[in-house]
């Protein structure tokens, strides 16, 4: 079992300087992590315009609009992925080995949302409108080996800084994938470039027609409540419905739906467009980095056919129970290291903040073997 730390050094890289190492090198003190206590009692209605042909001309009507009960389904994420850790064939939650990394963490680092700097940021809308972008196109990046998130955030961001409408709704229905190619900077085809292209249609197409084409109306309409944005966006997105078929039980995941609101409290230092509530209730965001890291650690253990499918980069399908198993395992995993640092810390510390420590730790080492999956979830 190895400290975070020490994957840092094996890796042969040192620890990044403006990764904290504790908790008190922290600048940013964002909403505080007694903000995943302050449950709403009740869900107030949520509205959001709607533009009709009798209303168009006078504005907009504001118009109530229950959001899907995705409190349940956010506990649901919980429950299928702690279901599907009780009867993983694949992957194995080592509750010693969890014992064993808490018992070496003294406190969880408050990372920089942003601490490598290479995300937008204007305190208003228009950060809004470029995570949100950002969010609908970050996944699936191994393809190709120079790309990574970085570029895609930066690239983005330098693209918004060059021109201000270049994520306006009625634009993004319009890319082609030589025109994303050109907005990023990048000299070749996209991994799943199709895809990246329909989501960006997809997310252009709706927030034209239910929210006046700004991504700000739509975090508006949540109600400060992070659980209700993810609503939202699964509701409206299908590109964002993260969900999946497991040993015939469906298991709910939402990664870039719930990384939309995990940025936006990041990046709005828990305030204005980042002000949630029930932050506490997110999950951490199942992707391909923070299992490899888990495994590092001690607290997963995959069975030889799958060591060696990922120790030989092959590809692992979508939907398949190793696929499926590695990320469900990793989100009722960091749950149970989330409750043992709570109880011994006596503090409730956040899966949004264990998320960002874990992947920024396995983005910095360069020779972490992650598994392979074509997925526009992750």
């Amino acid at each position: 079992m190895e400290t975070l730390s020490s994957v840092y050094l094996k890796c042969g890289v040192s620890w990044p300087k403006n990764f904290p190492t504790n908790a008190k090198q922290s600048q940013k003190s964002g909403s505080g992590s007694d903000s995943g206590r302050q449950h709403a009692q009740g869900k107030p209605p949520l509205y959001f315009a709607i533009k009709t042909r009798e209303t168009s001309k006078q504005g907009s009507l504001q118009t109530p609009h229950s959001a899907p009960q995705l409190h349940s389904a956010m506990e649901d994420v919980r429950a299928t992925s702690a279901w599907v850790a009780s009867r993983s064939s694949h992957v194995l939650v080592d509750s010693a080995g969890i014992e064993k990394v808490v018992s070496t963490i003294e406190s969880i680092p408050k990372v920089e949302w942003d601490f490598e700097g290479i995300h937008y940021f204007d305190n208003g809308p228009l950060t809004v409108q470029y995570l949100f972008v950002l969010d609908a196109l970050n996944f699936c990046f191994w393809p190709d080996e120079d790309l990574n998130y970085d570029d895609l955030a930066s690239g983005l961001k330098a693209a918004l800084q060059n021109d201000k409408s270049a994520f306006d709704a009625d634009r993004l229905q319009k890319y082609t994938g030589p025109q994303l190619r050109e907005l990023l900077r990048w000299p070749r085809p996209l991994p799943l470039e199709d895809e990246r292209v329909r989501l960006l249609h997809e997310v252009g197409i709706e927030l034209e027609r239910n929210f006046e084409g700004k991504a700000s109306n739509l975090v508006q309409c949540c109600g400060k409540s992070a659980v209700n944005l993810v609503a939202l966006v699964a509701r409206h997105f299908p590109g964002f419905r993260d969900h999946t078929v497991y040993k015939g039980r469906q298991v709910f995941l939402y990664k870039r739906a719930q990384i939309f609101a995990a940025d936006l409290w990041g990046a709005f230092g828990g305030q204005g467009y980042g002000e949630f509530k029930d932050i506490g209730s997110l999950t951490i965001m199942a992707d391909y980095i923070v299992p490899a890291v888990l495994r590092q650690l001690g607290v997963l253990k995959y069975s030889p056919a799958l060591t060696s499918t990922i120790e030989s980069s092959g590809e692992i399908g979508p939907g398949t129970e190793e696929e499926v198993e590695l990320r469900a395992c990793s989100v009722h995993a960091v749950e149970k290291m989330r409750e043992l640092i709570s109880k011994k810390s006596g503090r409730q510390v956040l899966s949004v903040e264990l998320d960002l420590w874990l992947w920024a730790a396995g983005v910095q080492c360069t020779s972490l073997q992650h598994h392979r999956t074509l997925s526009i979830y992750y």
